[in-house]
C-alpha cells in the first residue's frame, strides 16, 4: 500500500526549534516526528512511501538512510528549490503515487492514534475519490459537509469568504468539520489535477472545493481517538506528554 508524508514544511510555529532542523526531525517524547509517522504507517501495513522535502531536506535524507529506511520502500520527492505546498507536493510526487491502488496522505506534524487501516479500508469501500479525516474541533475556517458527509463547501468564519465560486453555505442544512491532515485519495484526482492545470505551488483544499461538485469528496469524522497537531508549541508539550503516558503504559 502506498502512502505519502508532508515533511517540507518550514515549521514557522516551532521556531527557535526549527532555526537548525527540519520540523519533521523535531522530536516528540525523543523519536523525531517524522519516525513515528513511518512506524504508524508501516504497522498499518503501508510499506511504499514517499516523502516531500524542503527546509533541511538533506537531514532528512541522511536521517532515512542511517535507519535503513525503517524497513520500508521510501521515495523522496524533492522540493528544495521550491516548496510546492499541499497540492502541488502531491502533483510533484505522482510518479511515485500513481498507480491503481488509492494513496494515504499524512501530515509529518499530526499525531494520533486513529486505525490509518480502517481509514484506507473505509475509503476503498465506499467507492469515494478522496477521504479526508475531520473534526469538530474549533477552528476559523471549516469544510461544509451534507449528511451523508459529503464535501459541499467551505467557509471561513473570520473574513466570511466562501468556497467554491457561487456556492451558499445557507442554503441546505450542512455540518462544519476542521480538516485533520490525513486523507485518502484515488489515482482519479490526479486526472482532474490535469484537466484544471492545476501546476506548480497550490493547496489541496482548494484544490478539492473546484471539483467536491463533480467527484465523492467525504469526511471521516474523528471518533474515539487522540490527535495532536504538533507543529504548534501549545499542542507539542500536550503530545509529549501523551506519548511518554503512552509508551509507560506499553511497558
Amino acid at each position: 500500500m502506498k502512502a505519502m508524508i508532508f515533511a517540507a514544511g518550514l515549521g514557522t510555529r516551532l521556531r527557535p526549534l526549527t532555526d537548525n532542523m527540519p520540523k519533521a526531525l523535531v522530536p516528540i517524547a525523543g523519536k523525531p516526528m517524522l519516525e513515528r509517522v513511518i512506524l504508524r504507517l508501516k504497522e498499518a501495513g503501508f510499506d511504499d512511501i514517499t516523502v516531500n522535502i524542503h527546509h533541511f531536506g538533506q537531514q532528512i535524507v541522511d536521517f532515512l538512510q542511517a535507519h535503513g529506511n525503517f524497513g520500508v520502500d521510501i521515495h523522496i520527492s524533492d522540493e528544495r528549490n521550491e516548496l510546492l505546498d499541499t497540492g502541488g507536493g502531491i502533483r510533484q510526487a505522482m510518479p511515485y503515487l500513481d498507480g491503481k491502488e488509492p494513496i494515504l496522505i499524512h501530515n509529518a506534524d499530526i499525531l494520533s492514534d486513529i486505525d490509518l487501516k480502517a481509514l484506507y479500508r473505509h475509503h476503498q469501500e465506499s467507492n469515494a475519490d478522496a477521504t479526508l479525516l475531520v473534526s469538530h474541533r474549533k477552528t476559523s475556517r471549516y469544510l461544509l459537509l451534507d449528511d451523508s458527509l459529503l464535501l459541499r463547501g467551505w467557509i471561513n468564519k473570520q473574513t466570511g469568504e466562501v468556497r467554491p465560486e457561487g456556492f451558499d453555505p445557507h442554503a441546505t442544512e450542512l455540518q462544519e468539520y476542521a480538516f485533520g491532515g490525513i486523507h485518502v485519495i484515488s489515482p482519479t484526482l490526479f486526472r482532474l489535477m490535469d484537466e484544471g492545470s492545476w501546476t506548480g505551488k497550490f493547496s489541496i483544499i482548494p484544490f478539492y472545493l473546484s471539483v467536491c461538485r463533480r467527484i465523492r469528496i467525504q469526511g471521516y469524522p474523528l471518533q474515539g481517538f487522540h490527535w495532536f497537531d504538533i507543529g504548534k508549541p501549545e499542542t507539542l508539550i500536550l503530545a509529549e506528554a501523551y506519548c511518554q503516558n503512552t509508551e509507560f503504559l506499553k511497558e
